[in-house]
């Protein structure tokens, strides 16, 4: 991805609270229809923002209220794609409860949730800045052509 400057930005900040994952889904909402993308397009990318924040909330905190703690939405906006950064807390991995066994033969929901937003956007990677204490998730949608 090139480190040319966007056309605009837009920028969000929401509690690390499940009830707020529908506020993100909106701006996105907003952001993206005002771009070329077709109303399916739209949806994916709205999907997968929900996605993202609730992969966020669940690994800030097992899905529970975290007071004080918040998730940054960063959208770059250019003339053919848009960038949607999701930034939270860094939370350093602790003990987990023992999985419980899974005869579905899916993988587990984290996986799923990753999964999808990789078949919804275009590119997606992510990155832990320790000294920063945060850790993104970038996802990019190309604007058809």
């Amino acid at each position: 991805m090139s480190e040319t400057k966007p056309l605009a930005e837009v920028e969000l900040n929401i509690p690390s609270r499940p009830e707020y994952v529908g506020v993100a889904r909106l701006a996105i909402l907003g952001v993206a229809s005002r771009m070329r993308f077709s109303y399916d397009e739209v949806e994916d990318i709205r999907l997968a923002v929900g996605e993202a924040c609730t992969r966020s909330i669940d690994r800030l905190n097992g899905g529970q209220s975290a007071d004080g703690h918040t998730i940054r939405l960063r959208c770059l906006i250019d003339s053919n794609r848009l960038t949607i950064e999701v930034r939270n807390p860094l939370v350093k991995a602790g003990p987990r409860p023992e999985p419980v066994p899974d005869v579905s033969g899916l993988p587990p929901e984290n996986d799923l949730s990753g999964v999808l937003i990789r078949i919804l956007m275009d590119e997606v990677d992510s990155e832990e800045r320790e000294a920063e204490g945060v850790q993104i998730l970038r996802m990019v949608k190309y604007v058809a052509r």
